[in-house]
């Protein structure tokens, strides 16, 4: 099956994960914390999603919660090390956000990082995320 090319957007201002596909906004002692577009272009729609409960200690490469696409279920990585402090509500409840506006309203949790230090220096800025996903997708077109 034929597919359009990756059409969406990096933002400049955040930081990302190219290991899971995840962005990351760092706001004071807490991060905010969500999938990329160009993650759920490869996930496929998401029509569910569910976090960890508010204090669960994540652990980087391990799991805050799931979404669930048309044909699966699939664990969401964290990127970094954190306690959980909130689940974002709307999106659980209207999933469609987190298609429609990932970086905005389509956040998936926040919390409080536990190895900021250690941890954020595998994460990449907007650029060299772009050329991530141009390895991937040589096509695609990106905002």
């Amino acid at each position: 099956m034929n597919r359009s090319p990756f059409s969406g957007a990096v933002p400049d201002d955040l930081l990302y994960d190219p290991n899971h596909d995840m962005w990351i906004r760092r706001e004071d002692a807490e991060v905010v914390i969500g999938a990329t577009s160009f993650g759920i272009f490869l996930a496929g729609e998401i029509i569910a999603f569910t976090a960890k409960p508010k204090g669960a200690e994540i652990e980087r490469d391990r799991g805050l919660g799931t979404v669930e696409c048309a044909k699966t279920v699939l664990a969401v990585h964290a990127p970094l090390s954190f306690v959980l402090l909130e689940a974002n509500e709307a999106a659980e409840e209207r999933p469609a956000m987190l298609n429609r506006d990932p970086y905005v309203t389509g956040w998936m949790v926040r919390g409080r990082p536990s190895a900021w230090e250690a941890e954020s220096s595998r994460l990449v800025d907007a650029v060299s995320y772009r050329a991530h996903i141009r390895r991937i997708e040589p096509d695609a077109e990106i905002e």
